[in-house]
């Protein structure tokens, strides 16, 4: 059996805040195979972009284990190992404040060659430029100009470019479109998917739009609140939803029928404290089937069917 590209252990990430500890992400298991794309998704504040930084190195695990290839992407000492982390890319979610306003494209692009060291003669790094631009679909014409030349969907092609600079094998998507108009975000999308096939990338791909992770996801993961309440295939998921809380997620995506024939899913109640949070089930005091074992201890991740998870007491 192949190795995941990507696989992490009891991850763990709490921030100290003057009341105590804020639950980040607490205790997430999940696989990702090469050429595949896990997509997380949840509403604001669950936790998904400080995992994808977490995975990536960019922000200290507080407890656990992350694994690239097998291989954990920290030494003995704590110390990030450098030469995965030429492996390991991010594109990030506002294509404007996560470009350097000072610098061209040109420089923008040769930034991680540069400071990696992976090309040193000056005209193979030109020519990897300018390959770079054409791979995302950027004109030459734009090499010389400034991130507020170029519109959101250039300014996020640059943000791609960067993110290939170094070759990776695992890139983590921060809802890399949600600042975009739809038009472009279709664009940006189809991009991001033709280049999965050619170069064989694996994805984490973090979002709030259903519409979207049913687009591009080979697997699903819904998080809550740190914790990971759901995770499998994607069409298992749009199929039928086990946990409440991705009912209720899925029952809001909007639908063009003016008189749908479907029920949504209300959530009433008062959304738990993710700073020392007691033991339970996180989305207990907005679901209408939590009981008493609901709250009595924490609720584990079980797989209630091949290639199916939940934590929910209706199927422990």
């Amino acid at each position: 059996m192949a190795v995941p590209i990507i696989e992490t252990r009891g991850l763990k990430k709490y921030f100290k805040v003057p009341r105590g500890l804020l639950h980040a992400v607490d205790d997430v298991d999940l696989i990702i195979n090469s050429v595949e794309t896990l997509g997380v998704v949840g509403e604001s504040g669950c936790g998904k972009s400080t995992l994808g930084r977490v995975l990536l190195g960019l922000l200290d695990i507080t407890e656990g284990e992350v694994l690239y290839n097998g291989e954990s992407i920290y030494d003995g000492r704590g110390k990030k190992k450098d030469h995965i982390y030429s492996e390991m890319q991010m594109i990030f979610q506002d294509p404007f404040t996560s470009l350097n306003p000072r610098l061209s494209i040109r420089d923008l692009i040769a930034e991680p060659i540069l400071v990696r060291k992976t090309i040193r003669n000056s005209n193979d790094i030109k020519n990897k430029i300018l390959e770079l631009m054409d791979i995302v679909g950027l004109s030459e014409r734009y090499v010389n100009t400034y991130p507020h030349e170029l519109d959101g969907g250039r300014r996020q092609r640059v943000g791609i470019a960067r993110a290939l600079a170094l070759d990776p094998k695992f890139i983590v998507c921060d809802e890399p479109v949600s600042a975009l108009d739809v038009s472009i975000q279709a664009q940006i999308l189809n991009l991001i998917m033709d280049l999965q096939e050619k170069k064989g990338l694996a994805y984490m791909f973090i979002t709030h739009n259903l519409c979207v992770v049913k687009h591009v996801s080979t697997n699903i993961m819904v998080m809550y609140m740190g914790k990971v309440v759901e995770y499998t295939e994607k069409k298992k998921l749009f199929e039928k939803q086990l946990h409440p809380y991705s009912q209720a997620l899925l029952s809001a995506i909007p639908v063009p029928d003016l008189h749908p024939n479907r029920k949504r899913t209300i959530l009433t109640g008062e959304v738990s404290n993710p700073i020392n949070p007691k033991p339970g089930c996180r989305f207990a005091p907005r679901c209408k089937f939590a009981g008493e074992k609901c709250t009595a201890q924490d609720i584990p991740l079980v797989e209630v069917e091949p290639g199916r998870k939940v934590a929910c007491t209706l199927y422990s």
